[in-house]
């Protein structure tokens, strides 16, 4: 099993429209253009190969003596009829043409048994009469190394441009009328990435009665296909394209059976990885809670496995770790990390602080300690809209945690209120503070340096809701039919000013933080036996505006992240809210750039 990008990457073109690509090793292998002589069958690969024919890359081959042909200006402009049906083929891809269905069919080959290909999407046209078949298939390059086809659809003014190369990347450029496309392909998942904030993940059992969702359109676009061993990925470039999902099936085995792609005019990119096990669903059952859970599936591959779960009541993102161990944030405390491998099998920790609810999902978009032959869907999404538009995209700088580390290595471990207490408090029990005065000093001020910090980020994040309730107000009242929406929206982000006022008290200020530095260091003045006990209850005092502090700010960032995600889940049977779906996620993306540690997590 090998999925690998290799030097294709830096020669991919993504100013065209549609790209459907598979990913397998590659080798200096023709880009093969074949006329198949009659019909492709309706369904499933051309096994029959019998009449077909390779295309000629000069069409002068079909003369009698196309030395002087090609030297006749006579003979320019000839073009090839193909008998049958067209269908093009690289080492790893074959793409069939169908005029009768008007569908694109690929097909991801194993090795070079082209019969044992599997399907990996059809795409067919959303015009005016919604597809239909093709009137005309015609060459507009065929040079070995590049084939460029253009389809002529029955529907008037309706057309594309599909240009395949070795490096198996289809293209396909919408022209005329032809402004978006249809990918039929069966998804258990959706996955609307989050590289700064948590995943959107949309299961189709949670629409019961719907036939489309809409989602956000951010660029990329993850599929989860159906028995865990593949992935459909779908990237554009940014613009005011659309997508939907068209679910069908019974309740309780919906899927995903399609995505609509309004394009805007601009591209959109597909790929199929494969892999076994290459993403999972474990159901956490309630016998899960307060133990060790090993379970049965193991990670195929190293990469960043990422899951979802249930953190005081916020859906939450958990990276697989290497080791078991605790983790500590303001709101919920401290609790087991919930998910870990030993070596390659998964763990679960699960308890009261992360319970047991539903499915989980184990699946993964970007590398960690992976093999190059390895392709993930960042891959894909680098080398299909180039890097600078994906780090816009991925973010890295923002999914750095800012310091409260006034002095970095040099200070106090913890440099939070509770370390630098407790490093204080080491001192005053040794009877150290006259001559360790300087050490306290510089502690104090890591401490105010600490506090400042916390002060100005729970700032930020009143501004943001400040501006976020004034700009949900207006789009309520001049959206009056997504009002409801938007209200509840509103309600979501109101929790932020809430919790402030009522920590208030609580949380102090930086004079009162100022003040407290001062009685510290006047213990300093002189060695006192009961300096221990007065610096007691200074502690208790900075450790509870600390504490308060770190609470108001965990829990800022968590009801940003749920606005986050309410935003994007609640415009999915509204699309006419999508637009303002995500304006609000851009919006809390900014204010969840750089989180502080007491936020969450580095990278989450």
């Amino acid at each position: 099993m090998k999925l690998n990008l290799n030097s294709s990457r830096s020669i991919l073109r993504p100013a065209l429209g549609l790209a459907l690509i598979c990913f397998v090793p590659l080798a200096a292998f023709a880009t093969t253009l074949w006329d198949l002589g009659v019909p492709a069958p309706t369904n499933g690969v051309p096994s029959d190969r019998s009449a077909w024919k390779a295309v000629p890359t000069e069409l002068f081959a079909f003369e009698a003596n196309p030395g002087k042909a090609s030297s006749d200006p006579g003979y320019s402009g000839r073009e090839y009829y193909f008998t049958g049906d067209a269908a093009v083929e690289n080492q790893g891809l074959l793409a069939v043409f169908s005029k009768t269905r008007g569908t694109v069919s690929l097909y991801a080959k194993s090795g070079t048994d082209a019969k044992a290909a599997r399907l990996i999407a059809e795409a067919v046209p959303l015009g005016i009469k919604q597809g239909g078949p093709m009137s005309r298939v015609s060459i507009v390059r065929n040079a070995g190394d590049e084939v460029v086809l253009e389809v002529t659809y029955a529907s008037a003014g309706e057309s594309a441009q599909f240009s395949f190369a070795r490096n198996e990347i289809v293209e396909l450029k919408p022209t005329g009328k032809l402004k978006s496309l249809r990918v039929l392909s069966a998804l258990d998942y959706g996955v609307v990435p989050g590289f700064l904030g948590d995943d959107l993940i949309y299961d189709p059992a949670a629409f019961p009665e719907s036939k489309t969702v809409a989602v956000p359109s951010e660029n990329i676009f993850v599929g989860l296909q159906a028995g865990g061993d593949r992935m459909l990925v779908v990237t554009w470039p940014k613009g005011h394209q659309q997508i939907q999902l068209g679910l069908g099936g019974a309740e309780g085995k919906r899927r995903i059976e399609s995505l609509d792609l309004q394009g805007d005019g601009q591209s959109f990119y597909l790929a199929s990885l494969t892999a076994p096990g290459i993403w999972h669903r474990e159901t956490m059952k309630a016998g899960f809670l307060e133990k060790d859970v090993t379970l049965d599936w193991k990670r195929p591959f190293p990469a960043k496995w990422k899951t979802q779960l249930s953190e005081s009541g916020t859906r939450t993102t958990y990276a697989f770790r290497q080791t078991k161990g605790t983790i500590w944030r303001g709101v919920p405390g401290s609790y087991d990390y919930p998910v870990w491998f030993d070596g390659e099998t998964a763990l679960l920790r699960l308890g009261k602080k992360v319970p047991p609810k539903g499915d989980a999902l184990f699946y993964f978009l970007e590398a960690r300690v992976t093999p190059a032959s390895i392709t993930t869907p960042v891959d894909i999404l680098k080398a299909t809209l180039g890097r600078p538009m994906s780090e816009a995209i991925l973010d890295p700088a923002g999914r750095t945690l800012r310091t409260h580390h006034r002095r970095g290595g040099d200070g106090v471990h913890r440099a939070c209120t509770c370390g630098c207490t407790e490093a204080i408090e080491a001192v005053f029990k040794a009877g150290e503070e006259t001559g360790k005065k300087a050490f306290i000093a510089e502690a104090i001020d890591d401490m105010i340096f600490f506090v400042r910090c916390h002060v100005d980020r729970i700032a930020e994040y009143q501004r943001f809701a400040e501006a976020m309730t004034k700009h949900l107000h207006a789009r309520s009242q001049s959206t009056p039919a997504l009002k409801a929406y938007l209200e509840s929206l509103e309600q979501i982000v109101q929790q932020i000013p809430q919790e402030c006022e009522v920590q208030k008290e609580n949380m102090k200020s930086l004079d009162h933080a100022a003040e407290l530095a001062k009685q510290t260091m006047a213990l300093t003045l002189k060695t006192d036996p009961d300096n221990i006990k007065t610096y007691a209850a200074l502690l208790k005092a900075w450790r509870g505006m600390g504490g308060a502090q770190d609470y108001v700010l965990a829990k800022c960032h968590t009801v940003t992240r749920q606005l986050f995600q309410e935003a994007g889940y609640g415009c999915a049977e509204l699309p006419q809210a999508v637009a303002i779906a995500e304006d609000i996620r851009t919006r809390c993306r900014h204010v969840l750039r750089n989180p502080d540690g007491y936020e969450i997590w580095a990278d989450y």
